[in-house]
Formats: C-alpha cells, structure tokens, sequence
C-alpha cells in the first residue's frame, strides 16, 4: 500500500540506508526481525570503524547471548566487544541509575560519550537504544518524548548515529505515534519489507524488493505506470536510492512496464551503482523511455 506524501511522514530508510547525524525511530513486534535489523546496524558501524553503543532492556538476553546472536557463525562482532568498539549496556543503567529518569542529567551524560569516541580515533558513534525502560514506575512518558526531542541536535552532531526502539507490544499506538512524530527518520521493522511514498514528482522506493516483497511491489509499479487512456507521453520519477536490493524480477517488471509506456515517455529512476548495475545487466538501455539517474552510494 503506497502511504501518504513524504513531506508529510518522517523519512523511511532501510537500517542499511541509516547515515551519520540520523536521529532515527523504529517500533517492533517481531523479535527475529528486531535482531536482524540490530544485527545489520552494528555490522554496519564495525565495517565503517565507529564505536558502537548497544543499550538492551535488562530482560533482554544476556551480553554473550547477543553477540552469538549478532556473529553467526563468525567472530567479527565478538572481536570487536572485546576491542572495546562494541559495547553493550543495559538501560537501567544508562537512563536509571538510581531509579528515577531524569532529563537534564541524560543529556549532560551523552557529550563525554562522544568526546570519548572521538578521543578514542573510531570514525563516530552509532548508538541504539531500547526503550522499554520509559514503562518503568516513576517515568513519566511525556519527559521521555521531552528528551526525544532535546537529544535530537546532539545526535546530529558530524559522525554520530542513533536509534531509539519501541516494542509495539508495550508502548500503546498513542505513545508509539507521539515517538515517531519527534524522530526525523524511520527505520524500516524488516530487513526484507519494502515502503511505497508519494513524491510531488512520483514515487520513493526504499527497502528490499525481494521474494517477500515483490507482490506489493509490482502492483504498486503496475498501478503508476500503467498506459493512460489517452496513449499521450507523460513524465513520472522512482526515486530508489534507498531500495538496497532489487531481484531480477521485480527489475523486469519496471523494464517491461516502460517499455509498454508511450515512445516520448520518460521514467526517469534515481538509483546507487548496484541497481544501476542490475537493470544494465536485463536490458534497459535498449528501452528509451527508462533513464538512469545514478547516485553514489552513501
């Protein structure tokens, strides 16, 4: 389903399309799909040499559990916790250290931290936080979203990169909607879903469209692209730098789908070198009305 404008909706990424100075939101309900997409961001922050700040709920699983959980069947993650560029905490013990949440102390907390990074030569700091510790008696949610909105201009410090998450299955909609609305980008909840935005210009596709995907995605392509009744030329932009992946048949789809539009159309698609690389691979040069319009990767 395509949502409603973007200049209307927080900026909705793929984890992976995540940059420094990125004050981000995501809500979960899946655990598998939270680890994934927890996974995918520190593995990021590692390969990029920055240190990474890893704040679990104390019912979460334990430190050596969630790095297992991260490496697989490697020890990249594990070589880094033990390097000190990963480091896992709890958020008790960042937000309540004596059992009360209180504002201005959590904002004083955040500048050495990042001093530290910097001390230390990482390349910046990506931090993600759970926070399910704001449900705690004595916190009152209305400071939390307070703090959400002062926290803001120090994330967007050069090199630095947060995510706050939300357990849809603990947060009411009202808090869930109040958390979004104060973040000025969106994580995507799964590393295999795909989101649809209306652009004054046409559409922003980011995500991964992939087996799981690919129905919304080619009814979504089918429905904008679709041969007007007039048979008239008509101009329409995709905006996919922040698709990460592209199966070749959903790459098809948007070939064959301008290939059937008028000869004087043009659909004109903004993409990163990869993209660019698959649609060149099936043919859409020989298709005069797609044009490429390729962006470095981020």
């Amino acid at each position: 389903m395509v949502s409603r404008p973007e200049d209307e909706s927080p900026r909705t990424v793929p984890v992976q399309r995540l940059r420094p100075g990125d004050h981000s939101f995501v809500a979960f309900t899946d655990v598998e799909a939270r680890w994934q997409v927890l996974t995918a961001y520190t593995r990021t922050g590692l390969a990029r040499r920055e240190k990474v700040l890893l704040v679990l709920d104390p019912s979460d699983l334990s430190d050596d559990d969630a790095v297992a959980r991260m490496d697989g069947a490697g020890n990249y993650v594990e070589a880094a916790r033990a390097s000190g560029q990963l480091v896992i905490t709890r958020s008790t013990s960042l937000y309540l250290p004596d059992g009360r949440f209180d504002k201005d102390r959590q904002l004083a907390v955040a500048a050495p931290i990042i001093e530290d990074v910097q001390r230390e030569g990482w390349h910046g700091l990506r931090a993600a936080s759970d926070m399910t510790w704001a449900l705690r008696p004595g916190v009152d949610l209305d400071e939390v979203i307070d703090f959400e909105v002062s926290i803001g201009p120090i994330v967007t410090i050069p090199g630095v990169t947060g995510i706050c998450w939300y357990d849809r299955r603990r947060f009411s909609s009202y808090w869930v909607a109040a958390a979004r609305e104060v973040h000025p980008v969106q994580v995507m909840e799964r590393l295999d879903a795909v989101s649809i935005t209306r652009t004054p210009s046409g559409w922003r596709i980011a995500g991964s469209a992939e087996s799981s995907s690919r129905e919304e995605f080619t009814e979504a392509l089918s429905a904008a692209l679709k041969q007007p009744d007039t048979g008239s030329p008509f101009h329409f932009e995709l905006d996919m730098t922040d698709l990460c992946f592209m199966e070749a048949h959903c790459a098809w789809q948007l070939i064959s789908l301008a290939a059937a539009l008028p000869e004087s159309s043009k659909v004109v698609v903004h993409c990163g070198p990869l993209l660019d690389l698959v649609l060149r691979g099936l043919g859409s040069d020989t298709v005069s009305q797609l044009e490429l319009n390729v962006a470095e990767e981020p």
